[in-house]
C-alpha cells in the first residue's frame, strides 16, 4: 500500500509555475529522497502534501484519503524552519506535544532524547541549531503517524549531528509507515534512501529505486545527481 500519492500535481505564484506535473509515491517501509537544489521546488510540494498549500491540479492521497483535516493526523511533519519556543526546556516542550497530538509517545521521546544525549531539563535558548535541530526530530518521530515528512532536517549542521540524525530516522520508522525527506544535501542521505525523486525547476527529472539506479547509472546516488541537475 501507498503512504503517500501524488499525482500530477502543480502550483503556481502570480503566475510562475513552481511545481509542474509531479507524480510519485512513498509505499509503506519505505524512505523516498525528493531531491534537488535550493529553489527548486521540494518544500512547496511538502506543503501542499501537509495542506499548508492548496494544489492548483492534480491530487494527493494519504493512506488513499484526499488531502483533508483527517489526513493532517497522520502526517508528522518536520519544517525547514526551527519553530520550537525558545521560553521552554526539552520536557515542557515535550508536555506540550503529549497534550497536542494524541499519537504522542512521551516516553519514546525521552529515550530518544538520551540516545542523543539531550538533557531532558535544558533550555531551549540556550542550546545550538544542530541540538534544536536533534529535538524536533525526537518530536517528529515519537509520534505514531503513518507517514513522516522531513524537510531539509540537516540543514546547517555539523557531520557529527547528521549522522546522529540519519541513524535516529532509520532505526524509529516501522513497516506500516514511510517517510519523505527534501534535502540538498544528497551524499549524507542516500545511504538510507530507498527510492529517489530528482527535482529541477518544479518538474521531475529522475526518479527510481535508488540502489537499481546506482547499478544502472554505475554511480552514486548523489553522483547522479549532480550530473542530471547542473
Amino acid at each position: 500500500m501507498n503512504v503517500l500519492e501524488l499525482k500530477g500535481i502543480s502550483k503556481s505564484f502570480d503566475g510562475k509555475v513552481v511545481v509542474d506535473d509531479v507524480s510519485f509515491c512513498v509505499g509503506e517501509g519505505k524512505i523516498v529522497g525528493l531531491l534537488g537544489k535550493n529553489g527548486s521546488g521540494k518544500s512547496t510540494i511538502i506543503k501542499m502534501v501537509n495542506d499548508l498549500l492548496t494544489i492548483d491540479s492534480g491530487e494527493i492521497a494519504i493512506c488513499g484519503e484526499k488531502i483533508s483535516e483527517k489526513t493532517k493526523a497522520m502526517v508528522s511533519y518536520l519544517p525547514e524552519r526551527t519553530y520550537l519556543s525558545k521560553d521552554l526546556t526539552i520536557m515542557q516542550t515535550i508536555q506540550l506535544f503529549s497534550d497536542f497530538y494524541t499519537d504522542f509517545d512521551a516516553e519514546k521521546a525521552k529515550a530518544l532524547l538520551k540516545d542523543l544525549d539531550l538533557d531532558q531539563n535544558a533550555s531551549l535558548s540556550k542550546m545550538s541549531k544542530g541540538m534544536k535541530e536533534k529535538v524536533q526530530l525526537v518530536l517528529v518521530m515519537s509520534r505514531a503517524a503513518r507517514l513522516y515528512v522531513l524537510d531539509e532536517p540537516l540543514s546547517g549542521v555539523d557531520p557529527s549531528t547528521r549522522d546522529h540524525i540519519m541513524r535516529t530516522i532509520l532505526t524509529n520508522l516501522n513497516q506500516d509507515c514511510g517517510l519523505l525527506i527534501t534535502t540538498h544535501l544528497v551524499s549524507d542521505v542516500e545511504k538510507i534512501l530507498d527510492e529517489v525523486v530528482f527535482i529541477d525547476k518544479g518538474r521531475i527529472v529522475l526518479s527510481g529505486n535508488a540502489d537499481e539506479l546506482r547499478q544502472k547509472e554505475n554511480d552514486s546516488i548523489d553522483g547522479i545527481f549532480r550530473s542530471k541537475i547542473k
